[in-house]
């Protein structure tokens, strides 16, 4: 089966790609009134030095560097460094005047953030409100000293309460709270248990410590607990739940095991279950429910329902949802949904399955009203909302091309300036905040003139994330750019495969870096591990090949368009099992089918790795994009999906594959 994936390229077709090809590629930017190329290599040479010297602390050097800095781009940044390391030394002299020199810059923000944090650390409560109007974006760190100037410690309530890691600044205000008799135990208890949820247990122990000496809870023991979770239930002392603090110890352990096998978790619970309040019943539960609702179990939706009262996460209550789906239990898809807080049940995905719900129960206008608010949005659910409603998925008309006045306002913005300096020197991170930094406030106009900047600096994922912020004028070419289709459509074409779905998955892997590296190591335009990409190596006779050449364009399209086929005609020759293998393994693709056929869109909405469910989703969503742009015709994300046979179906040699 190929589910509307067809590879095959008609002469037109070459020509429209051909056509979209050159479409992008116009005329070259507007030149930069930029140093000649050996003294822009000395000074990104003086840069890297300034910045290894600010690394180390050393003044006098980073100040030597600062002096051959002059009139470069980078020289803010730099700047930048110097006055940090002052202010590390309780001196601001010089803050003030870089503020006023770089009035909404990125690092005029960065700095302010930094200023405020060394008043605030120094109790300066009169300096840091004086200041903290004119910064954009407080962080959690910030608000604390600010609340500690007001005398407000109610603020730090819902960092408590959501879990998050409180900044030292934020501990005073927790203080404050217990000494006024404010935070609850039950509050407490909660961060407890998120900590414990997260695998988190020394959090949780330090939370735990402001819980009264009457909880009955000392900490001690909880590493082994979570390293033998079994053998603990097994012995459990016979006055173990005298005090809550027993009580939760136990709850940690059931929680533990359900995460390794739910069942087991649910015999041992079963036993001692009567001894728990009904709160806490409810908690073992969900969490019970939960874990077996990522597994894909049966038991799932009716362990749900005895957690039925208890507060759920919104976590939680997406798996109950998802449960729902894949055993097509719309009547329960309706309640699970209907049952999230407003924030959660309006996101997309959610409004698409109500909706589909709703359907099913035979309520059409219903339904039809929920797909009209989605409909038209450019992604996975608003695609499947426009074809429920009958309209095809097509890329909104091309607006008009940037003047060569926009162009030069785009190449002078300074912050561009100093994002693509950031870029040439291998600081991505840093670039890419600069970047985005500079977007603020800019209408559409300005925006597709900032995407075709960089796409003239062949900054790829600069254009294509630029281009996705227009709200009414749209430049599909350059959101869903195809660049290298010279050296990435032949491989594709040689091994039948779709052109869409290949520039799908380069651009969710790697949004077309060519170096590109994961935090896991995977390399390249098609994000390849190092020991998939020697495996496919061999497997295919590639003449020459080195693990050094895995970032190479040729090496790395060659390796990871025949991986790409390996994996599909595996998984029964399906782009959506194929694109869960390529993200997470062929083993796991296959675990996730069902013991029948499920429909594709639920197959990815009950993904259990949300990286995973969120690539898979993009994946099929932007090859409908690239070959509606590819063959100039509308294309059906529903018909991409299509079925998911049940599990061994059309599948050979998974086992196999890496």
């Amino acid at each position: 089966m190929n589910y509307n994936l067809k590879p095959a390229m008609s002469l037109p077709r070459i020509a429209l790609i051909a056509a979209f090809s050159a479409a992008v590629a116009l005329s070259p930017a507007p030149a930069l009134c930029a140093p000649s190329a050996s003294h822009a290599e000395r000074g990104d040479a003086a840069f890297l030095l300034a910045r290894d010297a600010f690394r180390n602390g050393e003044r006098v050097r980073l100040g030597r560097q600062l002096e051959m800095l002059q009139g470069h781009p980078l020289y803010p940044w730099a700047e930048y460094w110097s006055l940090r390391l002052r202010l590390d030394d309780g001196d601001d002299s010089g803050v003030a005047d870089y503020l006023s020199r770089y009035p909404g810059a990125y690092l005029a923000e960065k700095l302010r953030g930094d200023w405020l944090r060394a008043l605030g650390k120094k109790g300066d409560w009169a300096g840091l409100q004086r200041e903290l109007p004119a910064l954009a974006l407080p962080d959690a760190e910030v608000n604390c000293y600010a609340a500690q100037a007001t005398r407000t410690p109610e603020i730090v309530r819902p960092l408590w309460t959501g879990g998050q890691d409180l900044p030292q600044a934020c501990e005073p205000l927790v203080d404050q709270l217990v000494a006024a008799q404010a935070l609850t135990a039950e509050e407490v208890w909660q961060r407890v248990r998120r900590f414990f949820e997260a695998k988190r247990v020394g959090a949780a122990r330090s939370a735990a410590a402001y819980l009264p000496a009457s909880e009955g809870f000392d900490g001690r023991g909880l590493e082994s607990i979570a390293q033998a979770p079994a053998r603990y239930l097994d012995k459990l002392p016979s006055g173990f739940a005298a005090k809550r603090g027993g009580r939760e110890t136990a709850l940690f352990a059931v929680q533990r095991l359900a995460r390794n096998d739910p069942q087991a978790a649910a015999k041992r619970w079963t036993r001692i279950e009567a001894r728990f309040t009904a709160e806490e019943r409810g908690y073992a539960w969900g969490q019970l429910a939960w874990q077996a609702a990522l597994r894909h179990q049966p038991e799932a939706l009716a362990w749900y329902e005895n957690a039925v009262g208890t507060a759920l996460s919104e976590e939680q209550m997406a798996w109950r949802v998802r449960a729902a789906l894949r055993v097509h239990d719309w009547n329960a898809v309706r309640r699970g949904i209907a049952a999230m807080p407003p924030g959660q049940s309006v996101q997309p995905d959610w409004t698409y399955w109500q909706a589909r719900a709703l359907a099913a129960a035979g309520r059409g206008d219903e339904a039809r009203a929920l797909y009209s608010k989605l409909s038209g949005q450019p992604n996975f659910y608003g695609n499947l909302a426009d074809e429920e409603l009958g309209r095809t998925i097509d890329v909104p008309p091309l607006a008009a091309a940037p003047s060569a006045e926009e162009l030069a306002q785009a190449a002078a913005n300074q912050g561009f300036q100093r994002a693509l300096a950031l870029f040439r020197v291998d600081m991505r991170i840093e670039g890419v905040r600069e970047w985005v930094w500079s977007l603020r406030g800019m209408d559409d106009r300005t925006l597709l003139a900032a995407a075709e900047f960089a796409r003239r600096n062949e900054i790829w994922d600069r254009a294509i994330n630029t281009a996705d912020r227009t709200l009414a004028q749209h430049n599909y070419r350059l959101r869903y750019i195809a660049p290298f289709s010279d050296q990435v459509l032949p491989k594709a074409d040689e091994l039948a495969l779709n052109n869409g779905w290949v520039y799908g998955l380069m651009r969710q892997e790697s949004r077309f870096i060519m170096n590109a590296k994961s935090s896991v190591g995977a390399k390249g335009l098609m994000q390849l591990m190092p020991a998939t990409a020697k495996w496919v190596a061999k497997k295919i006779n590639l003449a020459h090949f080195h693990p050094t050449k895995v970032t190479e364009m040729d090496t790395n399209v060659t390796l990871g368009t025949h991986y790409m086929k390996m994996v599909l005609q595996s998984l029964d020759n399906h782009p959506v099992l194929a694109s869960a293998a390529y993200n997470a393994g062929p083993g796991r693709a296959r675990k996730w089918r069902a013991e029948g056929p499920l429909e594709g869109a639920i197959y990815a909405e009950t993904i259990p790795f949300t990286e995973t469910r969120d690539y898979v989703k993009k994946v099929m969503s932007n090859a409908v994009y690239y070959n509606t742009l590819f063959s100039g015709r509308p294309q059906s994300l529903k018909g991409a999906l299509g079925v998911i046979g049940a599990r061994g179906q059309g599948e050979t040699g998974v086992e196999q594959l890496p």
